[in-house]
């Protein structure tokens, strides 16, 4: 069981898989590298995929769901609820009744003036705002960016004759390179509307055209001489 200072090691992240996978929701204790919320209890409800973003631990904290790293919580000992602790309520002063005495006079806390009401009435006091004891200050909560997808890059290539395709999403693979005829290749580059790329495609094009036409002459010629051996062969029997 990890300790809070030490993060979730990968035997701990893996149990915590598991769990999730057979509906159970474990709690988790934000170690000193989560900030603010240092020592307090959430629940892990979802792992995401580490290899989009490190903080791939998604923790129900109070009413949110926030992504976190393993290094930001710990696994939560046995017995150990939830500690979040609430927002201090502003305190409010009392409704007290006092004997008539002078205009003024002093609680243990600064209140405001007592007024007197008919000379005889009941008086009431009422906390001055702005002055005496300071109200609790509201403790931070450490603020989660959530990461957005990695930029996808899609990569058209010609190198050796042939025309190839990949696809890679941040440091994942999503496609390796794989062949497409050259009129796909066309139609591809024909998409972007950049100045000297579509001519420098079918320039490529053009010269394997003509590279083709070549090997296809050479070819025929050979054809023409077997099959006129062919013929003399067949005289000659």
């Amino acid at each position: 069981m990890g300790a809070e200072g030490q993060g979730l090691s990968t035997d701990e992240v893996q149990g915590i898989r598991e769990a999730l996978a057979a509906g159970r929701k474990p709690r988790v204790v934000f170690t000193a590298s989560a900030g603010q919320v240092a020592g307090q209890v959430g629940q892990v409800v979802e792992l995401t995929d580490p290899a989009v973003s490190d903080e791939f631990v998604v923790v129900r904290f109070g009413r949110d769901e926030l992504p976190f790293s393993p290094a930001d919580v710990a696994v939560a000992p046995r017995g150990v609820g939830r500690r979040v602790k609430a927002e201090p309520e502003p305190e409010v002063a009392p409704v007290v009744e006092v004997a008539p005495v002078e205009p003024e006079f002093v609680l243990e806390r600064p209140v405001s003036r007592v007024e007197e009401s008919g000379g005889q009435g009941a008086r009431r006091e009422e906390p001055k705002v702005g002055s005496g004891e300071a109200r609790p200050a509201r403790r931070p909560v450490k603020a989660v960016k959530a990461k957005g997808p990695s930029g996808l890059v899609v990569t058209l290539q010609y190198a050796e004759g042939e025309w190839t395709v990949a696809a890679q999403q941040g440091s994942r693979s999503l496609a390796k390179p794989y062949v497409v005829r050259p009129a796909e290749a066309l139609r591809m580059v024909a998409l972007v509307d950049v100045p000297g790329v579509q001519e420098a495609v079918e320039q490529i094009l053009a010269a394997e055209r003509a590279e083709a036409e070549q090997q296809a002459e050479k070819l025929r010629a050979e054809l023409a001489e077997i099959e006129a051996r062919l013929a003399e062969l067949r005289e000659a029997g």
